[in-house]
């Protein structure tokens, strides 16, 4: 257990000391403030516009680092021989890199912590199209970061201590002052009528949600580390991050019962992939058992199915494509994990389905970290 625990802080520390996260830290919190203080003349949607963009930025800052830091921690230290020296002493594969995965873990949780108290403050600060950038609050939150600079570089030239490090730690402990300052201390001075009385809490649920599929993101690049590089890890995790976002329609659609998709409404029919006679048999369905008349089959509407008619539209391959439920599962559907269109409004997040999410993402973590046990457990080192 000692070593599993020094093996983990190590990688932390090793990956909070990287230029490149501490740029990625800086340069994501800075971006997600100033996107709070645009113009988007949205017709009063602008806070919602806001939140969209701020979520996306969160999300792709994440994927890069993810796989940067699966890159430093695993396969720099396999290609630099350090991984061999560890594992000479009495350090099993699987020890060290589920080690590994826990310090990427814990570094991606720092770095989206940041960008959690950047995304509140941003949410305090948006401003529909008769608003207007609150400068002083900026000032604020953007001096508060280049405090946390100096501060590094303070104790670089005096204390002869690392300044990168050093520089992520106070840059979370600042953004987390900034956030305190602008949100929870009064401050009349600062702010005008037309912003919002605090940060919207629903949020800090949306970015864990976000952190869940980061985490994910982390296991499969430390599998695809222990084979490839830096750039092919990106690669890989990038394809598989764009073909999640698109796996409901790609194989979603495909992997359920059609009778639970289909519809009879003129729009989607134009779209349907199935034939005209599976239409047809799916139209005499629908219309038998729709009760509400919506034009598909609701969940409450479903047990109305008798046994017969289920066999005949499996029997016309309407029963769910094989290859698509495979796939389907294999790939992570990254949508789960979105949730910007539940900010709409006064709608939450219910408890309920960050539980659900969890075991989602703790089912998939161990897939991908049993995936990476197997590709690293026969890999040479030198």
């Amino acid at each position: 257990m000692r070593q599993f625990i020094t093996i983990a802080v190590n990688a932390f520390m090793e990956l909070v000391r990287q230029t490149v996260f501490l740029v990625l830290m800086a340069v994501s919190s800075a971006f997600i403030v100033f996107l709070a203080n645009v113009y988007y003349f949205a017709l009063g949607d602008d806070p919602k516009m806001t939140k969209d963009s701020i979520l996306a930025v969160i999300f792709l800052t994440g994927l890069f680092g993810a796989v940067i830091s699966a890159a430093a921690s695993v396969a720099h230290e396999i290609r630099s021989g350090t991984a061999l020296a560890v594992l000479s002493k009495p350090v099993g594969r699987v020890t060290f890199l589920s080690a590994k995965f826990l310090g990427v873990a814990a570094a991606l949780t720092l770095l989206t912590y940041v960008n959690l108290m950047s995304a509140l403050v941003a949410s305090k600060l948006a401003f529909t199209s008769y608003g207007e950038p609150n400068l002083k609050a900026l000032a604020v939150f953007y001096g508060a970061m280049a405090l946390a600079f100096a501060i590094g570089g303070f104790n670089n030239f005096f204390l002869n201590r690392p300044f990168v490090s050093d520089a992520v730690v106070a840059l979370a402990v600042m953004t987390t002052v900034a956030f305190v300052c602008i949100n929870l201390i009064e401050t009349r001075f600062m702010f005008a009528e037309g912003y919002e009385s605090r940060s919207d809490p629903r949020l800090v649920p949306a970015v864990l949600l976000i952190l869940f599929a980061l985490w994910m993101l982390a296991a499969l690049a430390i599998a695809c580390a222990t084979r490839l590089d830096l750039i092919p890890t990106l690669a890989v995790c990038s394809t598989v991050f764009v073909i999640g976002l698109m796996s409901d329609y790609l194989f979603g659609r495909l992997a359920e019962p059609a009778w639970r998709t289909y519809s009879t409404r003129v729009e989607d029919l134009r779209s349907s992939p199935w034939s005209e006679t599976q239409r047809t048999l799916l139209n005499e369905v629908v219309k038998r058992h729709d009760a509400n008349g919506s034009g598909r089959l609701e969940p409450g509407e479903e047990p109305s199915l008798t046994a017969g008619e289920i066999a005949s539209l499996k029997a016309a391959g309407l029963g769910g494509v094989w290859w698509a439920r495979v796939v389907y599962t294999v790939v992570p559907n990254w949508q789960l994990f979105w949730m910007a269109d539940a900010l709409k409004g006064t709608n939450t997040i219910p408890a309920a389905y960050l539980g659900r999410a969890f075991i989602y993402m703790a089912c998939y973590l161990a897939a991908a970290l049993a995936l990476a046990l197997l590709l690293f457990e026969n890999r040479e080192l030198s």
